[in-house]
């Protein structure tokens, strides 16, 4: 399929790659369909939506900096979008590029949590206060030891 994206223009990608997400993203509630592919530099991966051209997000997978991230969400609210066991997720979460050049910080408060099975996916809200919007994800790479 072809797909206009916000930073690539039109490209084509799989119609596998699709994702719904019933209730939107917490201040996106409007857009519930994206396209989910891998950026050009790894390990980040774009969530563009196909609702609208001009939103779209990077995402990275939050294991790969923090092992011991927990992602602590009601089996209600898995439920929802088709997840019976942890085999089914993958996890994401939303990254932010300041435009003044600082740290790449990532939000591991609100987990983007997709059935891989369905492509289907919902945002999450951990209460662990453990968890913040920002997490600066070069110094906990560096503490990690990857």
């Amino acid at each position: 399929m072809t797909v206009n994206t916000k930073a690539f223009g039109r490209i084509e990608l799989d119609d596998k790659q699709k994702l719904e997400i019933p209730l939107g993203l917490f201040g996106f509630e409007d857009y519930k369909n994206f396209i989910l592919f891998d950026a050009e530099h790894q390990p980040f991966y774009w969530l563009q939506s196909l609702d609208d051209q001009e939103i779209a997000f990077i995402l990275i997978n939050p294991f790969l900096f923090r092992p011991d991230y927990e992602v602590n969400l009601s089996n209600e609210d898995l439920a929802d979008i088709g997840i019976t066991s942890p085999e089914k997720a993958l996890i994401f979460v939303i990254v932010t590029i300041p435009q003044d050049g600082s740290s790449l910080t990532a939000n591991l408060q609100g987990p983007l949590v997709i059935n891989r099975e369905k492509m289907k996916g919902m945002q999450g809200v951990l209460s662990d206060n453990k968890w913040k919007t920002k997490h600066d994800i070069m110094a906990e790479f560096k503490e990690s030891g990857k």
